[in-house]
């Protein structure tokens, strides 16, 4: 079995223009941002994102890195409804499929599973289907009841993904990872939907210390569907990664509200370590 560690920039070089990308964790929720601020860095465009969306489709869609977006709802949680994100969809930046959100993880697991949809009773009656002109309904091929009626169902199709990108808690060397908050967040349908998955944490250990204060069942990822393991302490700033840290509301406050280019400027000039000083720095002036 493998050592799988590798850096950001070591992780997101094995991506590469025109991919399709899933990237996990819900609205502003443990979101892998260590590994989004290091694609910005590079010259990736022209992605296919599917995701849960919070600032990492804000940004991405900001630095017009974003062909089409594949999302239930684009939210920094605290702020209902991503601004960067906005901005460039009222532009046109991108084309959009918004679905619901159990369709959107019926894509997941039906490419999870290697199958070309699953049907699913959410979107029948909504504007879903008006909005996807390319979606299609399936009928039940059995007789569901005493009156035999069957009943129709949107078929969601399987959101295949060249890469995932997904933030744990806690992972080993192989490529297990542990969540230790209160939700999965679907990380593990994203990275079993991908060709390959980068897993980053907050910290790396042993196998043996993943179970050693917290139970099997927070053992989310198997080290099969993970192909990289990168440690970033407070990789997922300014998003919450809950019991490490909670949500940076002040500094979430400030990217909101700030212009893309001024954002980027200061904060996502470097590697990881200058945007932590950066935001440290930002915080000393606040406390000044």
């Amino acid at each position: 079995m493998s050592d799988k560690t590798m850096t950001p920039d070591e992780a997101v070089s094995r991506l590469r223009s025109g991919m399709t990308l899933g990237i996990g964790g819900w609205g502003s929720r443990r979101k892998p941002m260590a590994l989004v601020r290091a694609l910005l860095r590079t010259q990736i465009t022209d992605l296919t994102v599917v995701s849960y969306g919070g600032p990492d489709v804000g940004l991405l869609a900001a630095a017009g890195r974003i062909r089409k977006l594949v999302t239930a709802f684009a939210t920094l949680d605290s702020i209902p409804l991503e601004p960067h994100y906005r901005a460039a969809r009222e532009r046109g930046a991108f084309e959009l499929m918004e679905v619901d959100e159990a369709m959107f993880m019926w894509g997941l697991r039906a490419a999870a599973n290697r199958l070309p949809f699953l049907p699913v009773r959410a979107g029948i009656g909504s504007d879903v289907m008006r909005v996807n002109p390319g979606l299609r309904t399936v009928t039940s091929p059995y007789a569901d009841g005493p009156s035999g009626i069957r009943e129709e169902f949107v078929a969601m199709p399987a959101l295949r993904l060249d890469a995932a990108l997904v933030h744990m808690n806690r992972a080993d060397r192989l490529g297990n990872g542990q969540y230790l908050g209160p939700d999965p967040y679907f990380d593990d349908l994203f990275c079993e939907a991908a060709d390959t998955a980068y897993v980053s944490c907050e910290r790396v250990v042993d196998t043996a210390e993943l179970t050693k204060e917290a139970a099997p069942q927070t053992l989310l990822l198997d080290r099969s569907s993970v192909t990289g393991v990168v440690e970033t302490p407070n990789g997922a700033h300014f998003t919450s990664c809950v019991p490490d840290y909670g949500r940076d509301e002040a500094f979430q406050k400030l990217y909101a509200t700030t212009p893309h280019a001024e954002f980027a400027e200061r904060f996502l000039g470097g590697d990881e370590h200058a945007y932590q000083r950066a935001v440290q720095a930002w915080r000393k002036e606040r406390d000044q």
